[in-house]
């Protein structure tokens, strides 16, 4: 089974480092890295990462991972990175995105029509790429697995090692990492966290939040589909 990850600069590591512990575990899979350059870059938070291979090494995969973070908004208008994801999402058994992952599928016209999610901070954006915004965790629509922010990648990628090998597997990979979170707090979603930290963290976002929302609405413009409402 082939596996493979984007990789792109300023990506929140997570997304791609929480799937790949569970991906990597399946049976007879060979899992790899592929970036626009083999050159190292770093996740937002200054963890270096180096891909395998260049995009266009990239063997056609049976599982596609598209992570997100801050950087996916650089890639939204690059072809090269665009139409690589089509090419591979068309022959692929799976496509797992995680956090804002998804707006580059929708950038590249993949979510036309789909039940989606992403970070809870740009839910509002997936109706730009003509997705109904979903507010599960993880959502599932076909052969397209939707993780929403950071950590619930690891929730997908569990969900997508089910669908690929059985239930029995995923619980012992499941069993195998010790996946049984106890979080100290009720504070991971917008619904349960204090509403004071909720506001700052929207101020905290809010540049690359417009940013995002711009981009989103060039997509819609070329998909044909409504502008991207504001908050």
């Amino acid at each position: 089974m082939q596996i493979g990850f984007l990789l792109f600069d300023q990506l929140d590591q997570i997304d791609l480092t929480g799937p790949f512990e569970v991906l990597s575990r399946l049976p007879a899979a060979t899992i790899r890295l592929y970036g626009r350059t083999t050159e190292p870059v770093r996740d937002v938070n200054g963890l270096r990462l180096q891909a395998d291979a260049r995009l266009a090494d990239a063997p056609q995969l049976d599982v596609l991972v598209v992570p997100g973070g801050a950087g996916q908004e650089a890639l939204m208008e690059d072809e090269e990175v665009l139409g690589w994801l089509r090419r591979q999402a068309a022959g692929a058994r799976c496509v797992l995105s995680v956090c804002t992952g998804a707006l580059l599928l929708g950038a590249a016209g993949l979510l036309v029509g789909r039940r989606a999610t992403t970070h809870w901070a740009s839910a509002h954006l997936l109706g730009a790429f003509g997705a109904e915004s979903a507010p599960e965790r993880v959502v599932i629509d076909d052969k397209f697995v939707f993780a929403a922010g950071v950590t619930a990648g690891i929730d997908g990628a569990l969900r997508a090692a089910a669908d690929l090998c059985g239930a029995e597997a995923a619980q012992a990979i499941q069993l195998w990492i010790q996946y049984a979170p106890e979080p100290p707090f009720d504070a991971g979603t917008p619904e349960t966290a204090p509403p004071h930290l909720v506001a700052a963290a929207r101020r905290s976002s809010a540049p690359l939040t417009e940013r995002r929302e711009a981009s989103a609405r060039k997509v819609a413009s070329r998909l044909g589909q409504v502008e991207a409402g504001r908050r």
